[in-house]
């Protein structure tokens, strides 16, 4: 049996860690963020995915499920996002930007 202390340390995070990437690519604040779950149809906010950011690419899991929700890199000038795992991802906008 491994102990505590054996354990390697958890790499994972939250999907707050998907804030600042994403950022180079929408102006709005994505951590908020409803997102609705391809695979099994759970709506959360983004941030309220387990984010890998220690693989090639940033990736996010559902809570629900654990399904790949969102992949996201950037090298070479160019921003890669795939969202095959998200039905719907609603943002709402800057309070300056409302009606």
């Amino acid at each position: 049996m491994m102990h505590t202390e054996d354990r390697p340390p958890s790499r994972h995070l939250d999907g707050n860690a998907a804030a600042g990437p994403l950022a180079e690519l929408f102006t709005v604040d994505l951590s908020v963020a409803i997102m609705t779950c391809a695979h099994c149809g759970h709506s959360a906010p983004l941030a309220t995915c387990t984010a890998y950011a220690d693989a090639p690419a940033l990736v996010l899991r559902c809570p629900g499920c654990t399904g790949v929700i969102l992949r996201y890199s950037s090298d070479r000038g160019t921003i890669r996002l795939d969202l095959t795992g998200a039905r719907l991802l609603a943002a709402p906008l800057p309070a300056e930007q409302q009606p």
